[in-house]
């Protein structure tokens, strides 16, 4: 594992131990180093390395927010005043649980939200009670998700 012009190249031991961990990051150690065929110490090492590279940024648990009632999926696209007003607007945004992303964009908004809501009237009270009031928004144009099609991350 070396470093090349600021790209981290990794091995082909590398991949797997990150292909195994990508597909279940509660997979034992022990047991990835049975499939690649490596020591559980070696594949301690790696994961230490690729973790100082910043190419692993942790693990997580994933909840499925259906479970907990949360069925409306939906992108805002923010048009806002000046962009000045940014950074003001991403500090309002951060303090609403259901806005799970937030970006900067090009194009015609600002920023583009992703949040999740337990229904259409839910997320009609978040869009004019709390977003549409932060200071610097002019207006919203919102994307529901119908149904999500593809999740993934990059291809290791």
């Amino acid at each position: 594992m070396k470093t090349s012009n600021n790209n981290l190249i990794i091995d082909g031991i590398d991949k797997k131990i990150l292909r195994a961990l990508m597909e279940d990051a509660r997979t034992p150690v022990l047991e990835i180093a049975r499939q690649v065929g490596i020591s559980g110490a070696a594949i301690h090492q790696r994961l230490r390395k690729l973790e100082k590279s910043k190419l692993i940024a942790g693990s997580k648990f994933v909840i499925n927010p259906q479970v907990l009632g949360y069925t409306t999926m939906a992108f805002v696209g923010i048009y806002l005043d000046k962009a000045i007003s940014n950074p003001q607007a991403v500090k309002q945004l951060q303090k609403i649980p259901e806005v799970l992303e937030c970006h900067y964009t090009t194009g015609n908004w600002s920023i583009l939200i992703k949040i999740l809501c337990k229904d259409n009237s839910h997320l009609m009270h978040l869009l004019n009670s709390q977003i549409q009031s932060i200071e610097g928004v002019s207006r919203t144009e919102t994307f529901i998700s119908l149904d999500q099609q593809i999740e993934r991350q990059i291809k290791i």
